[in-house]
C-alpha cells in the first residue's frame, strides 16, 4: 500500500514550513516516509533518487580523562566497559573506542601553557599561534566538502557559558588560522537561529513558533499517510516541548558570564546540555546542516558540578591537586562519566530519529575527543577517542588499540566514512585500517 497519498520531494523537505509563505519563522521538517523511495534507501526526487546524506558531529570536552576509569583493558568486541563509559552501554554496538593515537603537533615549541598547543593540535594539527589555532579545524575541512548545499555550512554549539581565558580555550571550530567560529552557548539564541525568528512576539516567547505555521502544517498533514501523520505530530510536539524547556530556564542563562562557577547556579547545566543536543538533532534531521561541533565544556574549564555533589573545586583543579588520592580519582571519574552521559544522550537521540529504512545515527559519524589523554599528566600520546554512528559503514562494537596520529584518523573518517575529500591533514601520514 502507498505510504502517502502524495509523495513529497526533497525540495519540500529542505524548504520546510514557513519559508515559502513568508512567515516569521522557518520550521524544518523531519525525515518522513513520503520523502523516500519505496525501499527507504534514498530520497525521492523530481529527477530521480538522491542518496541520503552523511552527517558529522565533532564533540569535545576539556581537561582530559582519568585513563584508569576511561580506557578499556581488553581489545576487540568483548571488551568490558570501564566505569566512565558505562552510560554508553545501550549503544556499544554503535560505537568504536580507539586508543593509542598521537598528537605530535602538541609537542612542538610554541607559546602558552600545555593546554593551548594541545588544543590547537587537536583541532587543526598545527602549532598554536599565540592567538588561536594554527589552521582550520577538522570539522571545517569537512564542512568545506559536504556542507555547501545546506542552509548552514556548519553549526557550532556550546554548553558551558564560560568566557574567560584565551580564544583557543573558548573555541572549538576555526575557519582558518586565528579565525574562530564561536560556539552558540545560549539555548534561546540557538533556537532563534535555527527557526529564523523575526517576530518580536516570538522572540519574547509570547507565542509559539507553531502558531506561525499551523495552517501550513495542517495542509501538509492532509497529504501524508498514517505513519507520517503520527511522526509529524510527534515532531511538532517536540518543538513545543523545546520552546517550553528554554522558556523556563533561569534568566541568567540568556547571557555569557566570565566565571559561571561563581556567577551562576550551575545545577541546570545538564538540562542545558540536553536542550542543545535536541536542537542539534533537529538541525541535522531537518537538513539545515550536515556538519556540527559541540563543545560540552571549555579547554582548561573552570566549572563546578553541584548536580554531582562536587563543588569544592573547579574542573581543572580536580584534574590536578588531590587527583592522585583515591577520593580525587573518584571525583574525576564522576565528572568524566557525566561528560559521557551527555554524549550518550546525543547518540540516543540520533538513534531514535527515523530516516528512510534506518535512523539518523545510521547516516552520521560522531567523533568524541579531548585535548589530552591522562588529565593530570597533560599527555598528548595514547589519546583515547570514541567514534559513534554508522556513516560510510563504519565499524562498531569494538575497542581498537592502534598506532598513528589523530590526523590519520581524521583523514580516514573524512574520506572513507563521510565522503569528504579533504586530501590531507597536517599530521596525517596514512589512512588507518579497521575503521570502515
Amino acid at each position: 500500500m502507498p505510504r502517502s497519498t502524495n509523495p513529497l520531494s526533497r525540495r519540500t523537505f529542505l524548504q520546510g514550513l514557513g519559508a515559502a509563505s513568508g512567515a516569521a519563522i522557518r520550521l524544518g521538517l523531519p525525515p518522513l516516509e513520503a520523502m523516500f523511495n519505496p525501499s527507504g534507501t534514498a530520497y525521492a526526487g523530481e529527477t530521480g533518487a538522491a542518496a541520503i546524506p552523511t552527517r558529522f558531529v565533532f564533540w569535545f570536552n576539556g581537561n582530559g580523562i582519568p585513563e584508569k576509569y576511561w580506557v578499556p583493558r581488553e581489545t576487540g568486541a568483548d571488551y568490558s566497559l570501564p566505569s566512565c563509559l558505562q552510560p554508553l552501554a545501550p549503544h556499544r554496538g554503535d560505537m568504536h573506542v580507539i586508543t593509542g593515537l598521537d598528537s605530535p603537533a602538541a609537542r612542538l615549541p610554541g607559546p602558552g601553557n600545555s593546554h593551548y598547543p594541545s588544543m590547537s593540535a587537536l583541532l587543526s594539527g598545527c602549532v598554536y599561534t599565540g592567538r588561536g589555532a594554527g589552521g582550520p579545524s577538522f570539522d571545517q575541512l569537512v564542512a568545506r566538502q559536504i556542507g555547501g548545499a545546506t542552509r548552514f555550512r556548519s553549526i557550532e554549539v556550546g554548553v558551558c557559558q564560560e568566557s574567560f581565558g584565551e580564544a583557543i580555550q573558548r573555541n572549538m571550530s576555526w575557519v582558518d588560522r586565528d579565525r574562530p567560529l564561536p560556539p552558540e552557548m545560549i539555548p534561546h539564541r540557538l533556537f532563534d537561529r535555527l527557526f529564523g525568528r523575526k517576530d518580536a512576539a516570538l522572540i519574547d516567547r509570547e507565542k509559539s513558533v507553531l502558531d506561525a505555521v499551523r495552517e501550513q502544517a495542517g495542509s501538509l498533514k492532509a497529504r501524508l499517510g498514517a505513519a507520517d501523520k503520527v511522526r509529524l505530530d510527534e515532531y511538532l510536539s517536540s518543538v513545543r516541548e523545546l520552546e517550553n524547556s528554554i522558556a523556563t530556564l533561569p534568566p541568567e542563562y540568556r547571557q555569557e558570564v566570565e566565571r559561571p562557577s561563581e556567577a551562576l547556579d550551575l545545577r541546570d547545566y545538564p538540562r542545558v546540555a540536553k536542550i542543545q543536543s535536541d536542537l542539534l538533532v533537529h538541525a541535522l534531521a531537518s537538513g539545515q546542516t550536515r556538519v556540527a561541533s559541540c563543545m560540552l565544556s571549555k579547554c582548561q574549564g573552570l566549572s563546578r558540578f553541584p548536580w554531582l555533589g562536587h563543588t569544592a573545586q573547579r574542573h581543572h583543579e580536580y584534574t590536578h591537586g588531590q587527583v592522585e588520592t583515591p577520593r580525587g580519582m573518584r571525583i574525576l571519574r564522576d565528572i568524566c562519566r557525566w561528560h559521557v552521559e551527555e554524549f550518550a544522550y546525543l547518540v540516543g537521540r540520533l538513534k531514535a530519529t527515523p530516516e528512510g529504512a534506518g535512523t539518523l545515527l545510521d547516516n552520521t559519524a560522531l567523533l568524541f575527543v579531548h585535548e589530552h589523554a591522562e588529565a593530570n599528566a597533560h599527555k598528548n600520546n595514547n589519546l583515547a577517542v570514541i567514534l559513534a554512528g554508522h556513516a560510510g559503514s563504519m565499524k562498531a562494537g569494538l575497542h581498537t588499540r592502534t598506532t598513528g596520529t589523530l590526523g590519520d584518523l581524521y583523514l580516514t573518517v573524512a574520506e572513507e566514512a563521510l565522503g569528504a575529500r579533504i586530501g590531507t591533514f597536517p599530521t596525517a601520514d596514512r589512512k588507518l585500517t579497521g575503521i570502515v
